[in-house]
């Protein structure tokens, strides 16, 4: 018997997805994602990339809160193996004071919420999927295949990271991959910051950050920008934003106490180095959305971003199939925006199911 709606995917969009479909009778499943060593080194492990966070300041409805009333909440919200999971974050330095929820908070309190309307879970990635027939089938990791009358893909999209060792020390620590998320928090206010990228993203990321740093140095490997005229005409000219050409990120500075301190930089036309103090570095090299799985069988762009091809609806190309999140949205990726196109996902295959009789 075929499932009336498979998610794949396991952030925002996807929780928010089953929660709409749990409420709507349509029993939906969700592929959460396996816990691999894969997974974990390129940051898809279950939860989505929010969960790879710490304080979260801009999803409405979470205000500053004690961490003890939290941690009561929490206990009480949860079961016990999933609130096991997030005691640690009521002990040593995060345990006392006033502060926003966590990322792993907000996140496993989605989940939860779907697994309290009926939604069930499957902690396997999909690796397969055939859109070519009806009802779809999708393969699991293992082998395993399930069939559904409707999918929603909410797979998101992983920012690049450099890879070195001392840029994953410091995730969450003085390393973001964004600064919308994250620019605005006390540990950046009025403290020198370092933006790796040329391209429009890393101008846009500078220029941003500018109205919290007191520095922000922008480092490029060549001696111009990738970026837009208009867009490199604003960092050049703004006076807050320091370029550092000819240049690469070779070490994270910092230490556990204080997380990022500093940064190394090598000249890509010499053998010079520079350390800079700064209290973050900020990645702007770009994310690749997690698509690969598809094997081009559902129209993407030319980034492999998913198509809505309907305005203002999360239809794909192939009918039932829909889109939600970071995966179809190259421009916001916010998880706010993911969690509203989720919902979106959501009534939409509820509505094409009805339209088609199959609920």
């Amino acid at each position: 018997m075929p499932e009336k709606v498979v998610i794949i995917g396991s952030g925002p969009a996807a929780w928010t997805a089953a929660i709409y479909a749990a409420r709507a009778n349509l029993q939906p499943v969700v592929y959460e994602g396996a816990i691999t060593e894969e997974n974990r080194l390129q940051g898809t492990l279950p939860l989505g990339q929010l969960n790879l966070t710490t304080e979260v300041e801009n999803y409405p409805s979470w205000p500053f809160v004690d961490a003890a009333v939290m941690e009561q909440f929490s206990r009480s919200a949860l079961p016990p193996d999933q609130f096991a999971m997030l005691e640690g974050y009521y002990h040593g330095k995060h345990g006392t004071g006033r502060r926003s929820a966590f990322g792993p908070e907000i996140m496993t309190y989605m989940r939860q919420q779907a697994v309290n309307f009926g939604t069930r879970i499957i902690t396997d990635d999909i690796v397969q999927v055939d859109f070519k027939r009806r009802p779809f089938v999708l393969t699991a990791r293992e082998g395993q295949t399930v069939q559904a009358l409707s999918v929603i893909i909410a797979t998101g999209a992983r920012a690049n990271y450099l890879g070195l060792p001392s840029e994953d020390k410091y995730k969450n620590n003085g390393v973001s991959a964004c600064a919308v998320c994250d620019g605005a928090l006390p540990r950046f206010r009025n403290k020198p910051l370092a933006v790796i990228g040329g391209g429009d993203s890393a101008v846009e990321e500078s220029t941003y950050l500018s109205k919290f740093a007191s520095n922000v140095y922008l480092v490029h490997r060549r001696d111009q920008l990738r970026a837009s005229k208009i867009m490199q005409a604003r960092a050049l000219q703004n006076p807050k934003i320091t370029m550092k050409w000819n240049r690469v990120l070779e070490e994270v500075l910092g230490n556990d106490k204080d997380g990022v301190t500093g940064v190394r930089l090598k000249s890509t036309v010499d053998q010079q180095t520079e350390t800079l103090e700064v209290s973050g570095v900020f990645l702007a090299i770009g994310h690749t959305p997690n698509t690969k799985f598809l094997q081009g069988q559902v129209k993407l762009d030319d980034k492999g971003y998913i198509i809505w091809t309907k305005p203002q609806r999360t239809y794909t190309s192939v009918e039932g199939v829909f889109a939600a999140g970071d995966v179809a949205d190259s421009y916001y990726r916010q998880a706010v925006t993911a969690a509203g196109t989720g919902c979106m996902a959501a009534i939409d295959a509820e509505r094409w199911l009805s339209e088609h009789g199959q609920v």
